[in-house]
């Protein structure tokens, strides 16, 4: 459903403003992947890395999110793709803000990243893919989800009864049962050095 009778207010401060007052360039770094393939686990050891480099970053989690703006939402396909659209709306506003931006979620349809990738600039959007076989996911299953859902317990599960689709063409692909947090990190901030969102970095 779309709203009638509005009209975009532009706004005097512009996003190239406020990434030249934060001295960065902000983009979305979207990972995506099976449930316990380390999404939120990259994610996080790559914010604090950012943080040590004084970028200025915002964690979008799966889980968090779902314990307030999304909270309404279940887990047909139908519900995950209003919950990426959503994310993606705010990942855009976060990016608008001249913020760098992660988002650690399952996003298991190929055509849902494809649009949170078109709301932002080209070379904006980053998709890192954790590439992390399921059966390593399930083997871990951090959270007793793949358990419950292999009883039935758990409905549209991604991987067991609902289908994951892996990007085809990712900026950084990422594997956890063979990599650690730090190769993890470091391969995620050369890739961020070498589009120039982190210029003057440089691995240790």
């Amino acid at each position: 459903m779309t709203a009638s009778n509005i009209v975009w207010h532009a706004s005097a401060v512009t996003k190239q403003t406020r990434s030249a007052l934060n001295k960065q360039k902000p983009c979305v770094l979207w990972f995506t992947g099976y449930s316990g393939a380390g999404k939120s686990t990259i994610a996080n050891a790559v914010e604090q890395r950012l943080a040590s480099l004084q970028q200025h970053t915002y964690l979008l989690d799966g889980d968090n999110v779902r314990h307030g703006l999304n909270k309404d939402l279940g887990f047909t396909d139908e519900a995950r793709i209003e919950n990426i659209r959503r994310i993606g709306e705010v990942a855009k506003l976060f990016v608008d803000a001249g913020i760098i931006v992660l988002s650690a979620f399952i996003s298991p349809f190929r055509a849902e990243r494809q649009m949170v990738r078109e709301l932002v600039e080209e070379g904006e959007f980053i998709e890192v893919f954790m590439d992390t076989p399921l059966a390593t996911c399930e083997q871990r299953d951090p959270k007793g989800l793949y358990v419950k859902a292999r009883a039935g317990e758990i409905k549209n599960f991604t991987g067991i009864d609902s289908d994951y689709e892996p990007p085809i063409n990712p900026e950084v692909t990422l594997d956890t049962s063979s990599m650690s947090i730090d190769e993890c990190v470091e391969i995620v901030l050369a890739h961020l050095a070498n589009v120039g969102v982190l210029p003057e970095y440089s691995a240790a």
